[in-house]
């Protein structure tokens, strides 16, 4: 969510920090700001709204110094202005903050006790205030950060700088990413590596209870106990040119004419094009032992675990639980001694998920985590990893991270199924020869472009309600569609298995509802087809995408039919996803809203 910067460094840090920041407007974020070391004193500049309004700022009341830290905000405690805005702080000491302070209250009423008063609505200036009150009574800023976490309870990512320190910054996480970079001469903090990378690919990862003390030159890491601790610097792939939009009018739109080589390069990661075999790498379970495997994630990827769950139990006959991440904490299921589970998450940081992760391997169960960042948390904390290869996604709403996650998840279905003996080799090798031919036939999805697919678009911004219906594996993808429409456009959409829809949705079609509907051809089309007809015949817009076989008994009744490849229906889910997310994108544009960062919205949820 909130994103942090800092810098000890050998030019000004202002422009730095401000460039690292626009490589964090991903995460989503409501205002912004930073604090800079002036002849050793804290000063800052914060400004509501987007970075171009603190760029405004900086621009009238330039910062010098060349130590600092940056803060995207993206508001919890108070209103998204900027009073409350990041970083906070006092004479003595600037703070930024990624996280909650669940005990803010009562350190609050402490400190008011001793007379400190406060400024804002933020759980971060409780942070600020006992900072400052313990370096008045004569702490170094070590001894204050190391007394203030052991006081402080909740999540957090925090950087801080201190007047008469110009050559220092200390850094802090406890269930909040961070990411230290290692420079020529300087240093660096940032929410994660893809903020640092124009300026170093040398990168360490702090630990849970983790907190760091930075000068230009080095990093000393400590843990929770104040025990000095190493930590591994290694080099990230990402570059500093990794997140330009190139010619296109959004990051999303990018992103959605990224799938073929997204979904090429992970497919190739996991099957073996000559022998059409999938080749795993080693798991920390055993397939064939598994009596059921636990599926959690959030958002977009949960729905992918949803779509698996059909590939897992009809492929390798695997009973799969699947649960949205925060529910599975507080659910309780009874799970077996030694059984396994499966997480998804893009950025590996998601905090729900990490927090079913370490519930999950607390009660004796193997961990595979599918994730597209590697040395994120999650990656670090699983048994065994399998990553997507998406490359960095700045589009807040998920396209090629999903699909990407489908074509992991459908790997391993089919590795499974091989492994207990559900699958021969001849279904194997027609099923990942269907895989891939998926990035072809995206392509040319793509460059066809889809016909009425603009015409739906219009409809579609006119409407304040919409219905999205699929059947077998294509209803998750139902529900991926009307989370896109959802995020983007703000017109409240709603996805239903196609079957479902007579136990309640269709007390709401009338003419003003269009009805999304996925309908390929296969065993499941004739059932949906009727589905659909019964929608038709109460004056219900039917717009529906299918293929060429099915496309002649739609179009009786659909009022707009979009006809894409034909593909095996094992793989059709993946298919299906992308022109679901490129009609919530065309909507989207139409209706004028920030398409790459939805309101409210936060690519990295990292609190719960």
């Amino acid at each position: 969510m909130c994103g942090i910067v800092g810098v000890v460094g050998r030019e000004a840090a202002a422009p730095r920090l401000l460039e690292a920041l626009r490589r964090l407007e991903y995460r989503g974020y409501d205002s912004a700001g930073i604090a800079t070391l002036v002849n050793g004193h804290v000063e800052r500049r914060r400004a509501e709204g987007k970075l171009v309004n603190l760029a405004n700022v900086l621009d009238a009341q330039p910062l010098e110094g060349t130590t600092g830290i940056g803060h995207t905000r993206w508001a919890t405690h108070g209103a998204p202005t900027e009073r409350n805005a990041h970083p906070h702080g006092t004479a003595r000491v600037s703070v930024v903050h990624n996280g909650i302070i669940e005990n803010f209250a009562e350190l609050r009423a402490e400190l008011e006790a001793e007379g400190i008063e406060f400024e804002t609505e933020t759980d971060t200036e409780a942070v600020a205030k006992l900072l400052d009150f313990l370096l008045s009574q004569g702490d170094t800023p070590e001894q204050a950060v190391s007394k203030t976490l052991k006081k402080i309870h909740g999540a957090f990512g925090l950087a801080m700088v201190f007047a008469g320190h110009p050559r220092k910054l200390i850094a802090a996480r406890q269930g909040s990413p961070l990411a230290v970079g290692f420079g020529d001469g300087e240093m660096f903090i940032g929410s994660d590596a893809l903020a640092l990378a124009p300026m170093t690919r040398r990168i360490a990862y702090m630990e849970e209870g983790d907190w760091a003390v930075l000068d230009d030159h080095s990093a000393k890491f400590f843990d929770a106990e104040d025990r000095p601790v190493e930590r591994a610097v290694k080099l990230t792939a990402l570059s500093g040119a990794a997140v330009g939009k190139g010619n296109y009018r959004h990051f999303m739109e990018k992103e959605l004419h990224e799938h073929p080589v997204v979904l090429g390069d992970t497919l190739r990661q996991y099957i073996d094009p000559a022998s059409r075999a999938v080749a795993l790498p080693a798991l920390p379970f055993d397939p064939v032992a598994v009596p059921k495997i636990s599926f959690s994630a959030c958002g977009s990827a949960f729905i992918a675990t949803q779509v698996a769950r059909y590939w897992f139990e009809q492929v390798a006959r695997l009973p799969v639980d699947t649960d949205v991440a925060s529910e599975l904490r507080y659910r309780d299921p009874p799970l077996p001694e030694g059984g396994a589970a499966l997480l998804v998450s893009q950025s590996g940081e998601t905090a729900d998920t990490l927090a079913a992760l370490r519930l999950l391997k607390s009660r004796g169960q193997h961990v595979l985590s599918v994730v597209n960042v590697p040395e994120s948390t999650m990656d670090r904390e699983s048994d065994g990893t399998l990553l997507t290869v998406a490359g960095p996604e700045i589009g807040v709403a998920s396209t090629k991270a999903f699909t990407a996650q489908l074509a992991v998840l459908a790997s391993l279905a089919l590795g499974f199924g091989r492994a207990r003996g559900t699958l021969t080799a001849a279904e194997e090798a027609r099923l990942t020869a269907a895989l891939l031919e998926v990035p072809a036939h995206a392509a040319e999805l793509l460059e066809q472009g889809l016909g009425d697919m603009m015409e739906i678009a219009r409809e579609v911004a006119a409407a304040r309600d919409v219905l999205f219906l699929g059947r077998g594996s294509l209803y998750p993808i139902a529900l991926e569609g009307a989370l896109k429409l959802k995020e983007l456009s703000y017109i409240h959409a709603e996805g239903y298995a196609a079957g479902e829809m007579k136990h309640g949705p269709i007390a709401l079609i009338d003419a003003s509802v269009p009805v999304i509907a996925l309908c390929p051809s296969g065993p499941l089309f004739e059932k949906t087809a009727s589905n659909l007809q019964e929608a038709a015949a109460r004056g219900g817009r039917i717009m529906a995408f299918t293929d060429a076989e099915g496309a002649p008994a739609l179009r009786r009744f659909a009022e707009r039919v979009v006809v894409l490849p034909s593909v095996d229906p094992f793989v059709a889910p993946i298919l299906h996803a992308i022109p679901v997310q490129l009609l919530a994108y065309h909507v989207a544009v139409l209706k004028g809203t920030d398409v790459d960062q939805p309101r409210n919205l936060a690519k990295a949820v990292t609190v719960e």
